[in-house]
C-alpha cells in the first residue's frame, strides 16, 4: 500500500513528500514536483544514489518547462526498501526487478505513461523498462549508460578501482573516500569539490546504506546485456554522454544509440560522468525539444 501523502512547499513549487509506492512488498519512497496534469517526467538514478542525484534545482527547471517531475529511490538505497537479509549466491534482484519498480511509482500516482530519464545505472533501468514496458514510455533518454554488452562503455582502470572501493567506517571519512572517487570520473573542466562535497553530505545524512551498492552491482553484472530489445524499441529517443566519462566510456552512449532506432546522440564536451549545473539547460532543452516531439497534433 501507498503511505499518506505529505505536501509541502519548496518556493513556489508544489513537493510531494515520503510518499512511498508497493512493488510486491518492496517500498519505493518518491518525491513530485509540478502539476501532476502536465506530462511526467520520470528520472532514475544510478548506482548506489538516492533521488537527491537528482538535484532540486534541475527538476524545478523541467517543471518551468510544463514537466510533473517525479525523482524516487531505487531499491536498497535512500528510504525505499533495503535488502539486507538476503543470502545465497543468487543476486538479490536484476534490472527488471529495478524497472517494475519505476512502473509502481506511476502505477502509485496514476500516471499511465511517461517521459523517463536514467543516468548511468539508471539509464539501465531506464532502458529496461522501454524494453519491458513499452507502453508506459513516451520517450526515452538515456545519460551516461550502456548497452550491457561487454567490451562497450566500460571504466578506466582507475575509475574502476575507485568504484569498488569498500566504504569506510564514519562520516567525514565516507564523504572524503567518496569525494576522491567522484573526482577521478568528473571533469576537471566542471569540478566544484565544495558543491560535490555538499552533496555527499546530503546523502550521508540522508540514509547512508553502502551495502545497497554491492547488490546493484550484481544486478548489473547479472542482468546480461540489452542490445537485443534496444534494437526492437520502438520509441522516440535520445543519448546523452559526455567525451570525457571516465566511468562509463563514451562509446557507451555511441552503442546504444547506434541500436535504438530513432534515437538522437547528443555529446557533452568537456563533460565527465556528472551533472554539472553548467549543463543543465542544453540538457533540458534536449529532453523537452525530445518529448515535444512525441506530441500528437
Amino acid at each position: 500500500m501507498a503511505s499518506t501523502v505529505v505536501v509541502g512547499k519548496i518556493g513556489a513549487m508544489p513537493i510531494t513528500t515520503n510518499a512511498l509506492a508497493d512493488n510486491k512488498g518492496v517500498s519505493i519512497n518518491y518525491e513530485t514536483f509540478g502539476d501532476g496534469a502536465d506530462p511526467t517526467l520520470l528520472l532514475i538514478s544510478g548506482h548506489g544514489s538516492q533521488l537527491l542525484s537528482w538535484p532540486e534545482q534541475l527538476c524545478e527547471s523541467f517543471v518551468d518547462r510544463g514537466f510533473h517531475v517525479v525523482r524516487f529511490d531505487n531499491r536498497d538505497v535512500g528510504l525505499s526498501s533495503y535488502f539486507d537479509d538476503h543470502e545465497g549466491d543468487e543476486p538479490a534482484y536484476l534490472l527488471s526487478d529495478m524497472a517494475a519498480d519505476s512502473i509502481a511509482v506511476l502505477d502509485d500516482l496514476g500516471i499511465g505513461e511517461a517521459h523517463v530519464v536514467g543516468m548511468s545505472m539508471g539509464g539501465m533501468i531506464a532502458q529496461t523498462v522501454a524494453i519491458e514496458h513499452p507502453d508506459r514510455v513516451a520517450s526515452l533518454t538515456s545519460i551516461a549508460s550502456n548497452t550491457g554488452e561487454r567490451g562497450v562503455g566500460e571504466p578506466t582502470p582507475k575509475a574502476l578501482a575507485a568504484l569498488l572501493l569498500p566504504a569506510p567506517d564514519g562520516r567525514e571519512a565516507v564523504i572524503e573516500s567518496d569525494l576522491a572517487g567522484r573526482k577521478i570520473w568528473a571533469s576537471e573542466a566542471y569540478w566544484d569539490e565544495d558543491a560535490s562535497r555538499a552533496q555527499l553530505a546530503g546523502f550521508y545524512d540522508r540514509a547512508h546504506h553502502p551495502a545497497g551498492s554491492a547488490r546493484h552491482t550484481a544486478a548489473i553484472l547479472a542482468s546480461g546485456p540489452r542490445a537485443e530489445g534496444l534494437a526492437s524499441l520502438d520509441v522516440a529517443a535520445l543519448v546523452i554522454h559526455a567525451d570525457a566519462d571516465a566511468l562509463v566510456g563514451e562509446d557507451g552512449g555511441a552503442r546504444t544509440a547506434e541500436l535504438i532506432p530513432a534515437a538522437t546522440l547528443l555529446t557533452i564536451a568537456d563533460m565527465g560522468h556528472e551533472l554539472p549545473v553548467q549543463t543543465w539547460s542544453q540538457i533540458v532543452e534536449a529532453i523537452t525539444s525530445l518529448a515535444a516531439s512525441t506530441v500528437k497534433l
